[in-house]
């Protein structure tokens, strides 16, 4: 590591009120050795180095009347968060350069925040920004006028998101490039953002911050750790979002129904204040956050949300769709991770750490391509699909290019005489306090062991801590030097050795690896199956099934585990034997999967429950079919074609989509409404489709032609499933005609629907 990079990362550092219990190694001490790790962050670097420069500055060089060099970017990059890109670009590129040591990657920096300089000296105040109206909206915030939705601030897309990437890149770039003018530049836009914000009140700033904001109390908190300016760990305290942060340090979970990726960064500023402040309130918020987050809202990957959403709590086996695990809220729960575990070693953290590492991160990456993913989706019969490389620019586009140069990040921390190995990834460390080079070489989790050799400068004593996986529950094997040590520790901690090291030391590990299984919280026949700390899946190969055609176990006596086997000569790769149906199938890594459709979570039926489920199948579609043939007209809300041919209409009326099936509801009072086919001579029903688990302030009347023919609330009619509720039309209001005016009108303060589906049908 340089003098320069060090002296940064010390600056960084230097603060901590309470003292960090551990510190992280720098990435730049690490250098990733063969294996997927590394083949990743390869993938990642040629992306990263083809990059135009001059495209993703144009958006700046416009704000500051200059002139661009190049068109710039299109996707997300000409919408309201232009610019996002360049700040993950600039953190991605400064991880690369401490990791690699490309002397490219520096160059890169170095043009990139020059640029930079040069835009904030023509602004004039210290901003920089390519957001569309951004200097309009923030001129408007520091007069006072707050106008904020969750994604809109006075009309603007998320505009602090934006410059939270921009001042997290610059402050990357000078941590681990030392280039000098990236601090100058990050120091005066936060002086900005000062400016911004002073004159607001306490209730304006909450106003505020009810838009999306990212993680501007992160890296403000970061700018006062790096100047010792108290003046930006006040800038960090404003933007603490007590609506959100409040009720974690309580210890109450009110994440249900929040946009999940908003709230991460949050909470990683609250932990770094906790840190630099002695703010014990952001420290106990953002410890329950992620305790929360990890054992009631993440999957098996460690990835979390669906449709970028929290749901309840401990309630995820119907809430598997294509928008399952959103990358970048994985990339931030890392982020997290890390700081807590600093704060306190604790070897549950490590855990987390490598179920998500392996299983969402490593596997979010086309390794054809280097593309990387949005969402990976877990709903059977789905596949990873990718994002573009240069026309895209989503969030998770940034994060992405972010994802996969920090792989030496997490997997080794220090005290002042203890060494944690926390994560099994082929690597050298470089530990220059006390003279140490540590050389992991592994094919983890391909293999079982992994084996460590010690280089140090003369004797050397501290403790080497050894992550002890809670998954390891068949036991260890650990030899120093060749000679077996007896292991008193257990699964789910750590085995201490403690002693004088000397150079040439090796220390071998073992953890013999078994498959088991982890249910779904809330449906004990709904499993996914694990060997040792690998995620398998079932893989279905490209082509799409028909939701009744996809595999699912059936076992008689035994676990499922006795008939699944290992593939003879295949690494990590498996087959079920005797209990798939239609069809066995072969498993392998999820992080492997790709290009193909798959199964993560099996449904697991005994023969005789096999049998019922077969005949309930059997007698749902019959009713369907009877259904089918009493329709006269169906209309799919939140459908655009659907909608237009039968005449929508309405306001406060949204659509969205849950376990793929589209929705429309009206908000705060609104309506919406629809023209269907009607018998001029019959007796009709209207039959709404509902979600069973909706409730809340959801009262509504139903209109027929303007009259009321019902006044429904929707209190969990029938949970976590899908309900048809029928309301018998009076004759007199279909006699004679061959269509109808439905309406659903909200009663004030509350919400119409959501409706999935509406079909006109004659009475049964």
């Amino acid at each position: 590591m340089n003098l320069i990079l060090a002296a940064n990362l010390i600056a960084l550092f230097s603060l901590p009120v309470p003292s960090l219990a551990v510190q992280e190694f720098s990435i730049s001490q690490v250098r990733l050795l063969d294996g997927p790790f590394k083949e990743a962050m390869e993938r990642n670097a040629a992306w990263l180095l083809a990059f135009d420069m001059d495209r993703l500055l144009a958006g700046f060089r416009t704000s500051a009347r200059l002139e661009p060099k190049a068109e710039q970017y299109g996707g997300w990059e000409q919408q309201g968060v232009a610019g996002h890109t360049l700040g993950h670009y600039l953190s991605a590129c400064a991880a690369m350069h401490a990791t690699t040591g490309d002397a490219r990657f520096t160059e890169r920096i170095r043009y990139m925040v020059r640029e930079l300089a040069l835009c904030q000296e023509a602004g004039g105040d210290g901003y920089i920004g390519a957001i569309p109206e951004g200097r309009r909206a923030f001129d408007e915030i520091a007069r006072g006028d707050v106008r904020a939705e969750n994604f809109q601030l006075n009309g603007v897309w998320v505009p602090w998101y934006t410059m939270h990437k921009v001042i997290a890149g610059l402050r990357d770039a000078w941590l681990y490039t030392g280039e000098e003018t990236a601090l100058a530049v990050c120091q005066r836009l936060g002086d900005w953002a000062l400016g911004v914000t002073d004159g607001l009140t306490a209730k304006q700033r909450e106003t505020m911050l009810h838009c999306e904001h990212g993680g501007m109390n992160e890296v403000a908190a970061d700018l006062y750790a790096l100047t010792g300016e108290t003046r930006y760990l006040e800038l960090a305290r404003r933007f603490n979002h007590k609506a959100v942060l409040d009720p974690a340090a309580q210890r109450i979970d009110a994440l249900n129904g929040l946009h999940a990726n908003t709230q991460f960064p949050k909470f990683i500023g609250a932990a770094r204040q906790y840190e630099l402040g002695g703010d014990a309130w952001t420290g106990k918020a953002a410890q329950f956050f992620w305790e929360r987050v990890v054992y009631h809202h993440s999957y098996v990957t460690g990835g979390n949300s669906n449709h970028e959403h929290f749901g309840p709590p401990d309630h995820l086996n119907d809430r598997l769709g294509s928008e399952t695990t959103e990358s970048c809220n994985t990339y931030n729960m890392l982020k997290l991770t890390r700081r807590l575990f600093m704060q306190s070693p604790r070897p549950q953290y490590a855990d987390f750490y490598e179920r998500a590492l392996y299983n969402h991160i490593l596997g979010s990456q086309d390794p054809d391509t280097g593309r990387v993913t949005y969402f990976v989706p877990l709903k059977s019969g789905l596949e990873k699909n990718y994002q573009t490389l240069f026309e895209t620019f989503s969030c998770c586009v940034g994060t992405g290019m972010e994802n996969h140069t920090q792989y030496g990040a997490g997997i080794y921390y220090h005290g002042e005489d203890a060494l944690y190995v926390n994560l099994f990834i082929p690597s050298e460390l470089r530990w220059p306090e006390p003279g140490v080079t540590l050389r992991q070489e592994t094919r983890y989790p391909e293999e079982d062991h992994t084996r460590i050799t010690l280089n140090c400068d003369g004797t050397v004593r501290f403790t080497l801590h050894l992550r002890y996986p809670t998954w390891a529950t068949s036991g260890t094997e650990l030899t120093i030097n060749g000679a077996a040590e007896s292991v008193t520790a257990t699964p789910g901690g750590y085995i201490a050795l403690d002693r004088e090291w000397r150079d040439g030391d090796v220390v071998t590990l073992r953890y013999p690896m078994g498959l088991y299984t982890v249910a779904m919280p809330d449906n004990p026949n709904r499993i996914a199956l694990f060997y040792g700390p690998t995620l398998l899946a079932g893989a279905l190969g490209p082509e799409e099934r028909a939701p009744e055609t996809l595999p699912a176990l059936i076992v008689g006596d035994g676990a499922v585990e006795k008939a699944v086997q290992a593939v003879d000569g295949a690494p990590l790769t498996f087959r079920t034997v005797g209990i798939g149906h239609p069809e066995d199938l072969t498993l392998i890594p999820f992080y492997r999967m790709h290009h193909q459709r798959h199964i993560v979570y099996w449904d697991v039926f005994t023969p005789a429950q096999w049998e019922a489920h077969q005949a309930a199948y059997r007698a749902e579609e019959e009713r369907l079919r009877a259904l089918e043939a009493r329709t006269i007209d169906f209309v799919q809300p939140g459908e655009m074609q659907p909608e237009r041919d039968h005449a929508f209409d309405g306001e406060n009326s949204r659509h969205g989509t849950h376990l793929d099936r589209k929705w429309r509801d009206a908000a705060d009072g609104g309506w919406f409404a629809f023209t269907l086919k009607a018998d001029p001579d019959k007796p009709v029903a209207l039959i709404c489709t509902y979600w069973g688990s909706d409730a809340g302030q959801r009262t509504f009347d139903i209109l027929v032609d303007d009259t009321v023919i019902a006044t429904e609330t929707l209190n969990r009619p029938a949970p976590e499933t899908f309900v048809d509720i029928a309301y018998p039309i009076p004759a007199e209001l279909t006699r004679g005609k061959t269509a109808t005016r439905i309406t659903f009108q909200a009663h004030p303060g509350n919400m119409a629907g959501g409706v999935f589906g509406l079909r006109m049908a004659l009475s049964e």
